[in-house]
Order: structure tokens, then sequence, then C-alpha cells
């Protein structure tokens, strides 16, 4: 009798690299299923990763000749009903690392060894396990670069790809109780995904297109050109990423085999923002109240304001900084964030406006491609201070400065503050200090076009610092 696993996808929507595929093929015949889990989890995906996951489904479904099967319930009660169906005697996933999944996983496989089942799990999303990277008191690290250097770097190799497998043999059955991907209702009921569709290509194959891309030149100049926002000097690889259409270790490897092994600074610099995802996933491992507490607990007695309209301005990119209103709209638009100016619209939320981060975590799950528990809430905590090896509170960066370091020409300004492209650079990350003639060329009317700055920098800045100073007194 042919041996028949039962191969769980989840975060990894590849046939390339999948160690649990791979280890299934190898033993016999496969039925591949993929579960929403609507009972266990404890954060529902946003509206922008839906719609992700339902195209790198179908690219998933077609890889395996139309039959994944498809569920949507309580993992538990569908995976042992399939065991009893299909007879099954090994079951397969690559691990998950967020808290709920990690003991969820843990009890289902209790119950299946229980049940003489064979669970085997892998790892197929990070370059190193949580668990096998720490201090030598045996102790998690808290700070990123000795984590990265002389933690990860000082182990062995990250595993190398696997190739895909040589032959899949799928188990198809016209009598089981899966759904089609479309009744799974991941796409939007209004057609706001238009202009996101038309910058991304969801899938295995958009992922390896991404990958080479970034290869052929942008890497060269990765260190310098990945704060520019309007070029393209960035992988952009982060939704393939979140969805596991890509591994790490196949974009480790490709890297530096595009480098010929010669690690320059630029690939250096891109390798450790790989470790950065790590770092994050790491924190969310060793610290599972990382989404929803401070990392640092003084934090906890912070004065943070609470102002609706503030908010909303800042959701809409209404602010009057067009930095920060340009990093808005791409996220509306795109469902994607330049990196540089993701740290610029966070710093303006947590300090010129003094908004807590949880509220700009919150807005990045539902509108991010790439929303992902572990590398959202450990940056938004790094941006606001509260975090693990964070950026300083009193680091605030200016966004009238950092477009004109940034976006000098306002190229990204102007693609997506379309109201402010006749402004000459001078002014186009200040327009409320152009002259009216200027205005009135470039057909700016402050506080009808386009908005006066919700608030004063140079104010803000002095109060966010002021009641720092006042929690370091008292705690």
């Amino acid at each position: 009798m042919t041996s028949k696993t039962l191969v769980w996808f989840r975060q990894d929507l590849r046939i390339k690299d999948n160690p649990a595929l791979s280890y299934a093929c190898e033993k016999g015949a496969i039925i591949p299923i993929y579960i929403v889990d609507n009972i266990n989890t404890d954060k529902p995906l946003g509206g922008a990763s839906k719609w992700w996951l339902h195209h790198a489904l179908v690219s998933l479904n077609q890889s395996l000749n139309n039959q994944l099967q498809v569920f949507e319930g309580n993992p538990k009660e569908i995976i042992t009903s399939l065991i009893t169906r299909y007879d099954i005697e090994h079951i397969t996933w690559n691990r998950c690392y967020q808290p709920w999944q990690i003991s969820r996983d843990k009890e289902l496989k209790e119950q299946l060894t229980e049940a003489n089942v064979q669970v085997k799990s892998f790892n197929g999303s990070l370059l190193w396990e949580p668990w096998e990277v720490l201090k030598k008191d045996g102790t998690p690290y808290k700070i990123y670069t000795p984590y990265y250097r002389r933690g990860c770097l000082a182990k062995p190799a990250p595993r190398y790809p696997i190739e895909r497998p040589s032959h899949i043999h799928v188990i198809s059955s016209e009598e089981n109780n899966s759904i089609s991907i479309k009744d799974l209702g991941l796409l939007p009921n209004i057609q706001w995904d238009s202009t996101i569709a038309k910058h991304w290509t969801p899938g295995e194959e958009g992922a390896a297109d991404n990958l080479q891309q970034f290869l052929s030149a942008p890497v060269n100049d990765y260190k310098e050109q990945r704060n520019i926002p309007d070029i393209e000097g960035t992988s952009k690889l982060s939704p393939h990423l979140r969805f596991g259409e890509i591994s790490p270790n196949q974009i480790w490897y490709a890297a530096q085999h595009a480098a010929n092994n010669q690690i320059s600074d630029d690939l250096d610099c891109y390798l450790s923002e790989l470790g950065w995802r790590e770092f994050s996933y790491y924190l969310l491992y060793h610290f599972p109240t990382l989404p929803t507490e401070n990392f640092n607990s003084k934090f906890d007695h912070f004065k943070w304001r609470e102002d609706k309209t503030h908010l909303a301005a800042w959701e809409k990119g209404k602010t009057g900084y067009p930095i920060v209103d340009a990093g808005l709209r791409e996220l509306w638009q795109t469902g994607y964030m330049h990196n540089r100016v993701r740290m610029i619209v966070g710093s303006f939320l947590v300090k010129n406006l003094r908004i807590h981060w949880s509220e700009g975590e919150a807005w990045f799950w539902d509108c991010l491609l790439d929303a992902d528990l572990a590398s959202n809430t450990a940056s938004w905590q790094w941006v606001a201070g509260t975090g693990a090896d964070a950026a300083p509170y009193f680091r605030i960066f200016n966004p009238v400065t950092q477009g004109q370091k940034f976006d000098n020409e306002g190229n990204y300004v102007r693609q997506y503050c379309p109201e402010l492209t006749k402004l000459p650079p001078k002014y186009i990350h200040t327009p409320w200090l152009a002259p009216k003639d200027i205005l009135d060329y470039a057909g700016v009317e402050l506080d009808n076009t386009y908005p006066n700055p919700i608030v004063d920098l140079k104010a803000t800045r002095e109060s966010a610092l002021a009641a720092f100073s006042a929690l370091k007194q008292n705690h």
C-alpha cells in the first residue's frame, strides 16, 4: 500500500525549498491542504494580506495541478477528519512562530502522536531557529548587532535551499470537503485593490522574478539606494517572504552567488536586513507579549495622546508634511511603503503626534501586503523607542530634513501627492513656506487643495522630549 502523507501548507506557499513538502514527496503520495484557521488566531489577517493570500493560494494550487484542498475552520477538527477519511499515517508541516500558532501546533502534535500518526515539522521560514542562538549564559539576546554578528554568524551556515521535488504524486479525491479558494472570501467587496494589483505578482514565480530583478542591479548599490524612495533600490520581496513564496535561504544564497561570494558593503548590508527579520522573529519567540506590550516596561507610564482627528489625518496622508503624506498614500495605493519612509511616518506618529505605536501597527497590519506580526511589531516598537535595541526616544526624525535628504527633487512626493506636482524642489517639502505667487502658479491652495501642517515640528518635538524627560525622572 502506498504511503500517504498530509502536507499542511501555512506560511510556506511554494514548491521549491519546502522541507515539509520534499520530505513528504520522498515518502510517497501526498494530500496537500491549506486551512484558514479562524478559531485559534488572536489577530485575523488585514485586508491587504487577505488579497495577497488569495492570489498566493491560486498560484500554489496551479503548481499542484489544482489539487490543493482548502478549508476554513479549526485545524484540529479538519486534520483529524482528513486522517480518518484517507487513513493517513504521516503529517508534515513547516513551523510557524506566532505564540498562538506554537501553542496550537504543540497541542495538535500531541493529539496526533497519541493517535499513532507520525508528525514531522521543519524549519522552512528562518535562517536560524530562535532557540539555537543564545548568549553564553543561555539567555536570549536583546540587542540586534551582537545577536546577528556574534550569535547568528558564528553558527553553522544556514541550510542550503532544496530543489523542487522531482516527483509530486498528489492523491485526488472527488469526495472531499474542500472549498474553493474563492469561497474563502479573501478578496474585498469593493474594488480598492485595483491599484495594488498593478504593482504586484503574488506567487512563487513572482517572487523569483523579483529576486532576479533585484540581483541584476540594485543589490550592488543597496547600501545607498535603499534610502531613496523614488527609485527601485530595494528587493520588494517582503510580501513574498511573508507568505513563504520564497524562503530566506533562497535569498541568502542567491545574493551571495550573484556577488561571486564576495561580501561587499552592499551585500553585507542587504544580508543584515534579512538578519533584522530573523531578530524580529527571535524577539517574538522569546518575548511573546511583544505585539501587545511595551518591551521596555517603563514606557507603560509614558503619557501618550489620544487624538482621533490627528490619527485620521495621518492614516489618510493629510498631515501637511509631504514626505509623510506620500508614504501613507503609497501604502494605500500599493499595499507597500518604502522602508526609509516607514521610519519617517512612524516617528511622526509616535513622537510629533505622540500617539501610541499600537495605532500605527494596527493601520499597517490592515494596509500592508507584507504585514507580518514579528516584523511589524518589532519595527514599530523600535521606532517608538519602546522596543529591544530601539532607536532612543529622543531620536526624532524631522520629516522636512528627511524629505530634503532622501527625496531632494521631490519625485517621490510628486508621485503620491500630485496636487504638489508644480511646486519647485525648494518648496516641495515645505509648501507652507512658499510665496503666494509660487503657490498660485503651482495651483496649491493651502487648507483647500493641500493641508497646512497639522502640528508644529519644533513645538511637538519639545513636547515629546519633555514627556520623555518626565518619564525618566519618575521611573
